[in-house]
């Protein structure tokens, strides 16, 4: 769980770093051109999926992938890389918000109010303070709550699929098909807007396509196979402290007064959203 929390917490700062000579587009058509082979790998000998249930899978991966992925690239692109980090770290309060709309679940008092703390907490992060504020746009922390939305809905959507085929075979091919369509805008973007192929680059798209995307899911899976699931989430509250220290040490982000209030309110949002009700039917606890 450690591991696997500082490989997904370092995910933004990887991306942040391979968006120094890459375009958005390009780079994350590179981490998938890495991970779908390698995911693709992971499904020999577990069920196909059903030719009835392509169009499902293709839906959830333009939208995991050709909106997710992407915007979370233009959002770290137009933040600094602890502000991306962590706001990304919202992406399960999300959750617990679509699955209440999707599988009718009910949300608590408790759960509402962090849903209220974590958006109080966004708004904080993304003002900004010192040299965070400089290199934060407008539009930065939107791209990033465009992300998390997206990224959360694909999950609570993707349940239903993944209880009748398994979590890698949706993985995989919902993850193949979003990177079927992002192919010709990547290809645009890299014909208009130049760019340098350098070292940094291709290392930071195969540490996002091999380690955050094909390994990560591999050991969530191994995790969840001997660790209670609630007990497993708790790894979501390591990821931003990974990546707000690597962000510090690698370009030198300076931590503010409103940013520590903002990531207190993040992280206290998402621990009371994460407290659901145990019940035997619980389909959040999967994801």
């Amino acid at each position: 769980m450690l591991a696997l929390a500082l490989m997904w917490g370092l995910s933004i700062p990887v991306t942040k770093y391979g968006l120094e000579t890459m375009p958005p587009l390009t780079l994350t058509a590179v981490r998938f051109a890495v991970a779908v082979p390698l995911l693709l790998i992971l499904t020999i000998g577990r069920k196909r999926l059903a030719w009835n249930a392509v169009p499902a899978v293709a839906a959830l991966g333009v939208l995991g992938i050709g909106i997710g992925q992407v915007a979370q690239t233009f959002g770290v692109a137009g933040t600094s890389a602890s502000v991306g980090t962590i706001i990304s770290a919202t992406i399960p309060v999300f959750i617990v918000f679509f699955a209440a709309l999707r599988l009718k679940q009910k949300i608590s008092r408790l759960q509402l109010i962090g849903l209220v703390a974590a958006f109080a907490g966004i708004t904080v992060v993304a003002s900004g303070d010192g040299d965070i504020a400089a290199t934060t746009t407008i539009v930065g922390p939107v791209w990033m709550i465009v992300s998390a939305l997206a990224i959360a809905f694909y999950y609570v959507w993707s349940v239903e699929l993944t209880n009748r085929y398994g979590t890698i075979v949706v993985a995989a091919w919902s993850t193949f098909f979003g990177f079927i369509a992002l192919l010709p805008w990547a290809g645009w973007e890299a014909y208009h807007a130049p760019f340098q192929i350098t070292g940094g680059a291709l290392g930071a798209a195969a540490y996002l396509g091999v380690v955050v995307t094909a390994l990560g899911l591999f050991l969530w899976l191994h995790i969840l196979r001997g660790v209670p699931a609630g007990v497993a989430a708790s790894v979501q509250y390591l990821q931003p402290v990974f990546g707000i220290i690597a962000s510090s040490l690698i370009f030198g982000d300076l931590i503010g007064s409103k940013f520590i209030l903002g990531v207190v309110c993040i992280l206290a949002g998402l621990a009371l959203a994460m407290k659901t009700p145990k019940r035997p039917n619980d389909n959040v606890e999967n994801l």
